[in-house]
């Protein structure tokens, strides 16, 4: 083994994100993530393998500004948890990512880890991360549909023409929808909601502005009767769609599942790799036949040296 160090260097935290971290969906971007960092106050900790003076492992960390030890960069704490998905550990062999987990200098809370970042015996079940797969179904949404059974068809269909009789339309990419999402969490639920923290609504906000300029922003928006019953936020990358938070009015029941299946038929049409629900078990999401995988999460309490003996 190489040698290890720290990097608390914004600048040369990016670059070796950019370097070192697979880009493969949505929260995978630096940019996705420096939202969070900048608006919640964050402090990062980059720790680094090297062998032969090239970088070897990355483990990305931050400081939260609340509670102490270290979290997945960028640090985006609620209630004491992470928010942000799809954390990894990207490093050249196992034997790099424990030193790189042994070298952090305190307690170490890492959730949504995927099982190729954990080293042997490490972690445990986190949350199940919940994924639509077009290709699975040959992106044919008929045949998507087919696999609920008649009973579960007809008691959606029924829901959709209630809706459909007081006037369904849906709006796309309509980025001034995102205030109404925001306002429709906070009436649902109060101090629960992310956005209730002025620091979470703000890297939300500014995140819809990042996607926007990238061309990544999705904005879906499900009209009833001219009246926004629902959106969602979600944003677009190498054909993969990741659905980030979504609101409904709860004046019209049915609306989350017409929402969800726009998705996935989507999806379907546009021949995208993935439509990621992300984690979170609400029920719906093992009805609606989503592919599961297993997230996990790794808790290591700061280190103290031995006490001497009397």
């Amino acid at each position: 083994m190489g040698r290890i160090r720290a990097v608390d260097d914004l600048q040369e935290c990016r670059e070796l994100w950019l370097r070192l971290w697979p880009q493969e969906c949505l929260f995978d971007l630096w940019d996705v993530r420096e939202c969070f960092a900048r608006r919640l106050g964050t402090t990062p900790l980059f720790i680094v393998a090297e062998e032969g003076g090239e970088p070897a492992g990355l483990l990305a960390l931050s400081s939260p500004a609340e509670g102490e030890g270290f979290v997945a960069f960028p640090g985006e704490t609620w209630r004491g948890e992470t928010w942000l998905e799809q954390n990894r550990i990207p490093s050249r062999d196992p034997a790099v990512t424990e030193a790189l987990i042994q070298s952090v200098p305190g307690a170490l809370r890492l959730r949504y880890l995927g099982a190729s970042s954990l080293p042997p015996g490490e972690g445990c079940f986190d949350e199940m991360n919940y994924v639509f797969v077009p290709e699975a179904y040959g992106f044919d949404f008929d045949r998507y549909w087919s696999s609920f059974s008649p009973r579960t068809r007809r008691r959606i269909e029924e829901e959709t023409a209630r809706l459909e009789a007081h006037g369904l339309a849906f709006r796309h990419d309509h980025a001034e929808d995102l205030e109404t999402l925001f306002c429709m969490s906070l009436r649902a639920f109060g101090e629960a909601s992310y956005f209730w923290d002025s620091r979470f609504l703000g890297a939300f906000e500014e995140l819809g502005r990042t996607l926007q300029r990238g061309g990544m922003l999705r904005v879906t928006t499900v009209l009833v009767g001219g009246r926004v019953a629902a959106v969602d936020l979600g944003g677009m990358f190498r054909e993969g769609y990741t659905l980030l938070v979504g609101g409904t009015d709860p004046e019209f029941p049915g609306v989350a599942k017409v929402i969800n299946l726009h998705h996935i038929r989507r999806g379907c049409r546009e021949r995208l790799r993935f439509v990621d629900f992300c984690s979170g078990d609400f029920g719906w999401k093992d009805r609606f036949h989503l592919e599961r995988r297993p997230l996990f999460r790794i808790d290591r309490p700061e280190k103290h040296p031995p006490e001497e003996a009397p």
